[in-house]
């Protein structure tokens, strides 16, 4: 397993929990993003910067993230690619995406586009907690080897 972060947009409390079950666990963690990114020195941990551009990062993790991998990302359709190729996707709220759920959820992340492309205003998610941060660590913990 290789851990992939959509990373221009994960909360920094995230990435800090991302890098110590990395070490921990000792498994690969790739932050993927279209600038330059700090990383704590590690062998299980890089950064890997993309060209600037509309989902560049997304396609490129989409291109990487195989069978048995976890792809950390709030992007709905980049989950469902990486799902697609047996890739779990968890977002940084602790909200695992899989082939039981990413249909919906990329439904009603459809229609909530088309409502606000029709000038509805929809409103934004919540501000991230130490609800959502907490509920993060749990699921990583789940899905990690070794670490149950």
């Amino acid at each position: 397993m290789n851990i992939w972060v959509d990373a221009d947009a994960c909360p920094s409390a995230v990435k800090d929990i991302l890098f110590r079950a990395a070490q921990r666990v000792r498994i690969q963690l790739t932050l993927v993003a279209n600038r330059p990114l700090r990383t704590p020195p590690s062998p299980f941990i890089r950064a890997l910067q993309v060209p600037s551009g509309f989902d560049v990062a997304d396609g490129r993790i989409a291109e990487l993230a195989g069978e048995g991998d976890l792809v950390v990302t709030a992007d709905i359709p980049l989950a469902a690619q990486v799902v697609e190729k047996g890739a779990i996707a968890l977002n940084p709220r602790g909200e695992r995406y899989d082939r039981d759920n990413i249909r919906e959820c990329l439904s009603l992340r459809n229609f909530m586009d088309e409502m606000r492309g029709s000038g509805i205003q929809t409103g934004g998610p919540p501000s991230f907690s130490q609800a959502d941060r907490q509920a993060f660590a749990r699921e990583l913990d789940r899905l990690l080897p070794g670490s149950r």
